[in-house]
């Protein structure tokens, strides 16, 4: 048999751990030719913001964004410079350009499609690969678990799936992110469901955070309970000062918060689209009555976070999850023990504890353009308010005096912003309050180092195309080495910068970082490395044309939803590609019909052909299968129209039937380009043959690709279902994406 065939199996073998040749020999000599269904008309793309329409701060001029609303709420997109009053610092500023950028208020680019009935056991259809300019909205959903009570945990889970369900659109980058969550938080901006319901399965109440059971600490006479703590703090002469050590608690943590946002911000700076960050909290307080120093902390960190979010393009909604809150008696409290005026001083710190949180809350929406929502049970409703909000927004420019860049005592000033509509009539306008006197290019560093090069490509959404880089990451079981995660990095070999040597050798030296994340956001393992290559001759040249593939093998302990990010620098130019991928790891333990990752090369059809069409299948002395596409291959997944795709794959956990001791499984596949189904394969009865672990079954396949198909990427569907089961778990599937090429 020729090299390649033995190199499908033998890359089966070392991803899989458990495919033979004997299974090739049920395929089909041909397979469909799927073609790919255009629509009747292209949709209208939705305007989204370009280079020059941004918030800008330099020397010449200040842009900031504004949304102004009449009295009943609707968007007023007419107002002409004489018709707006900006000032800073009370100032008055000249308007040198006013322009309305307006965006798709349907949330989504793409037709409606008829509705269809919801079948709740039918697997997924897999996620669609946004690229930068397909992305309509990019919301980064804090749930701030630092300061989140036991309570409206649950009641935020409830609103995220909820938000998932029926309000997050196809072309609306993602994330779900804890501001405990550590520096995997900004490891999930994604338009992938599977990820977000998982991170979304996450949230849950942090015992280390400042909120408590419920939203409100009881009221009694227990020495650690907030509101009589500072009830008989407030009462004693020998107080503290500083107040109650959970005073300093809630401040503590207020910042902790705020820092969470800085980062998450700093993280949206670079990505497309009009960003928002809608922060759900229990709330926070601005001002200490105790303590004027944390207060002064708090909010300076907040004229910091407000000036990152103007810079970056940003707008933060505040969120509280508390809802509408009964702030009487309730059944929880007791008052044994207490004076009347002990009860009324409980009553009065529980009220002032609940709307100078809410403050901390209004105060950082309204300086950074967005809204408050509180007082409403509808969490799931505010999101949808936050969506409605992002229909369109003014820019507004300025010529900025050159005090307004001048230092005070070696700082710079925070300058204030304001925004008033002088045509005749009630509006509402919200936009940024102010930013500090800094420029844009004395906020950018020079020059990243190399570390922050890989960095800033591993926190990215979008992978980096510096080196073309490709990754396939795949989960696996194995009887010896339980569960893994296995991956293969492909590196253009022409992206590589090799230095020529004596006596016609060639050398290439990259670093290379791999970080295995958590559903927790922590980091499971992290690979660093740099390598130098030397070739020479054939080598070399089967480098430049088909590059390189680099390994990694991660064990998995825990089941859950975990990502690998992973960034390559070339040394010698520092140029930075970076790739990423999702994979969920499934509890073997739990004997649900689970399936690995999806294995996929192509190869011509005529040498396959002519392999079947005697004996069926091919013998190890076979010559007729040549060499294909190296670009065809597991790790690089680019097919030309009209190659065989080989498909294979894991089945774990199939029943037995007793009385044939065989599984009755059925599998199927599924192609689909843009989010739209484009073919359907037929059910098909998996043979399991002469396999002897019927719980590790391997399954393959094979199709043609058309020789019209379109260009573009797809993604393969697999979907399995057991004929033994009964339960909801009677049905699986699993996907993989490819590409097509000229």
């Amino acid at each position: 048999m020729k090299r390649s065939f033995l190199i499908a199996a033998l890359a089966c073998q070392l991803i899989l751990g458990q495919f033979t040749l004997t299974a090739f020999a049920q395929l089909p000599a041909t397979g469909p030719q799927p073609q790919p269904k255009s629509p009747q008309s292209e949709p209208q793309q939705p305007v989204r913001p370009s280079e020059e329409e941004t918030v800008r701060i330099t020397t010449n001029l200040v842009q900031v964004d504004a949304v102004v609303t009449d009295k009943n709420g609707n968007p007023v997109t007419d107002l002409k410079p004489e018709e707006l009053e900006i000032r800073e610092d009370d100032k008055p500023q000249k308007i040198t350009n006013l322009s309305y950028i307006a965006l798709d208020s349907s949330g989504s680019s793409r037709p409606a499609e008829p509705a269809k009935p919801i079948d709740k056991n039918a697997p997924p259809p897999p996620p669609i690969r946004l690229r930068p300019e397909q992305v309509h909205r990019t919301m980064a959903l804090v749930v701030d678990d630092l300061g989140l009570s036991f309570e409206s945990a649950h009641f935020v889970r409830q609103a995220l799936k909820k938000f998932l369900d029926q309000q997050m659109q196809p072309d609306d980058l993602v994330a779900i992110i804890r501001t405990g969550g550590g520096i995997g938080a900004l490891q999930q901006f994604t338009s992938d469901k599977r990820q977000l319901y998982a991170a979304v399965e996450k949230v849950k109440w942090n015992p280390t955070g400042r909120g408590g059971v419920a939203a409100f600490a009881p009221i009694g006479n227990d020495p650690t309970n907030s509101a009589t703590a500072r009830v008989n703090a407030d009462d004693s002469v020998d107080a503290p000062r500083g107040g109650t050590v959970e005073e300093f608690r809630e401040d503590l943590f207020a910042v902790g918060t705020l820092g969470a946002l800085n980062y998450i911000v700093r993280g949206l700076r670079q990505l497309p689209g009009r960003k928002s960050i809608v922060l759900i909290s229990d709330g926070f307080k601005i001002f200490n009555r105790s303590d004027a120093a944390n207060s002064t902390r708090i909010l300076d960190a907040l004229r910091h976070l407000t000036d990152l979010a103007n810079r970056a393009s940003v707008v933060i909604y505040t969120m509280d999850a508390r809802g509408l809150a009964t702030l009487a008696f309730s059944a929880a409290d007791s008052t044994a023990g207490m004076t009347i005026q002990q009860v009324e001083q409980s009553l009065s710190a529980r009220r002032a504890d609940f709307f100078e949180s809410q403050n901390g809350l209004n105060y950082l929406a309204l300086q950074t353009g967005g809204f408050a929502i509180r007082n409403t049970n509808d969490l799931s409703g505010g999101i949808k308010r936050v969506i409605e909000d992002q229909r369109g927004y003014y820019l507004i420019g300025y010529r900025p005096d050159e005090s307004t860049f001048d230092t005070v005592s070696g700082r710079r000033k925070f300058h204030k912003l304001s925004l008033k509509v002088t045509r005749p009539g009630k509006f509402n306008v919200r936009m940024r309050n102010g930013f500090y006197g800094i420029t844009d290019e004395e906020v950018k560093p020079t020059q990243l180092t190399s570390s922050q090069q890989m960095i800033s490509a591993l926190t990215s959404p979008f992978g980096s195309a510096g080196v073309h880089l490709r990754l396939t990451s795949l989960f696996a079981n194995d009887v010896k080495l339980g569960s893994m995660m296995r991956s293969i990095l492909h590196i253009k070999g022409r992206d590589l910068t090799f230095t020529d040597e004596s006596d016609g050798w060639h050398k290439a030296a990259f670093d290379i970082l791999a970080i295995t994340f958590g559903d927790n956001g922590m980091v499971v393992d992290q690979i660093g490395r740099t390598h130098t290559v030397r070739v020479k001759g054939k080598v070399y040249e089967r480098v430049l044309a088909d590059g390189l593939t680099y390994n990694i093998t991660v064990p998995v302990k825990k089941a859950g939803a975990y990502q690998l990010r992973t960034a390559l620098r070339d040394v010698p130019s520092e140029r930075v590609g970076s790739a990423s991928q999702f994979i969920e790891v499934p509890d073997i333990k739990k004997n649900r019909l689970t399936l690995s990752g999806i294995l996929v090369r192509g190869i011509s059809p005529q040498p396959l052909q002519k392999a079947f069409s005697d004996a069926g299948s091919p013998s190890e002395t076979d010559d007729t299968i040549d060499e294909s596409d190296p670009n065809a291959s597991p790790a690089v997944r680019q097919f030309k129209s009209g190659l065989v795709m080989l498909y294979g794959f894991g089945i774990y956990n199939a029943r037995i039937d007793n009385a044939t001791g065989k599984p009755q499984v059925q599998t199927q596949m599924k192609l689909f380009r843009d989010g739209r189904e484009v073919f359907t394969g037929k059910e098909v009865a998996f043979d399991a043959g002469s396999q002897s672990d019927l719980n590790r079954l391997t399954a393959t396949g094979a199709i043609q690709l058309g020789s019209q198909m379109q260009p573009g990427e797809y993604v393969l569907q697999v979907i399995v279902t057991d004929l033994l089961r009964k339960d909801k778990y009677r049905v699986t599937s699993q996907w993989t994406d490819f590409e097509v090429v000229k």
